[in-house]
């Protein structure tokens, strides 16, 4: 099936892909934003259009006050609803009560609940009953991301995803985001390329990986939430 999807959008331009999908699975069909230099490229190419794909967010509790501009500059400039989807509440109580609200720098165990109740548990909610999952994922991110193709099949999810920007790089993601004056996060001006939870992201050096400001007191091989893995 994924090879028939990747024959299907063959030959069409990026708008084109996006609204034969949309059109394709009707009412099935969302895009995840995290409101970075990418995503804020998807969501354009999305609203700009008139593409009828429903765009959502994971409202962490943790975002950075720049993310949060970007988001509600986002809406008054689009005027079209970006969906929220916040973890549950009772789950997020709980580790916070038993273990403080900063247990996620103690062990890789923590992180990764922590991830699960903010991230994981709120995104299967947000999938649940769609057929394609549309992200801003680009190869060059990390070694991981290398290894995925444009259109996949996410076992995890019971959904097919699209990669609509898969092969831009940062240079043609950055090169659009000017050409087409769109907001973006201005942590990007400072060295954050990859943006997340305020707790566990850092600039980094020109020299080092993009994901080496996530989780950066981890060991480099595990610098995934899980939303992508």
């Amino acid at each position: 099936m994924v090879a028939t999807i990747k024959q299907e959008l063959d030959g069409l331009d990026v708008v084109a892909k996006l609204k034969y999908l949309a059109e394709k699975h009707e009412g099935k069909i969302v895009f995840s934003t995290s409101f970075g230099w990418e995503d804020q490229v998807v969501t354009h190419l999305i609203f700009s259009n008139n593409i009828p794909i429903k765009v959502f967010t994971l409202e962490t509790g943790r975002l950075f006050p720049e993310t949060y501009y970007v988001w509600n500059r986002t809406l008054e400039i689009y005027q079209q609803p970006i969906h929220a989807y916040f973890p549950q509440s009772d789950l997020l109580q709980n580790m916070v009560d038993v273990k403080g609200p900063s247990s996620f720098y103690e062990s890789v165990e923590n992180r990764k609940e922590c991830c699960y109740i903010r991230k994981i548990e709120p995104l299967k909610r947000a999938l649940a009953g769609n057929e394609i999952w549309i992200t801003g994922i680009r190869a060059d991110q990390s070694a991981n991301r290398e290894g995925m193709e444009d259109v996949e099949w996410d076992e995890g999810n019971g959904l097919f995803k699209f990669h609509p920007i898969f092969d831009w790089t940062l240079a043609d993601v950055k090169q659009y985001v000017k050409d087409n004056n769109i907001v973006y996060n201005t942590l990007h001006d400072k060295g954050f390329p990859s943006i997340g939870c305020a707790p566990c992201t850092r600039a980094v050096a020109q020299d080092e990986d993009f994901r080496a400001g996530r989780w950066w007191w981890e060991d480099q091989s595990k610098k995934e939430c899980g939303l992508h893995t």
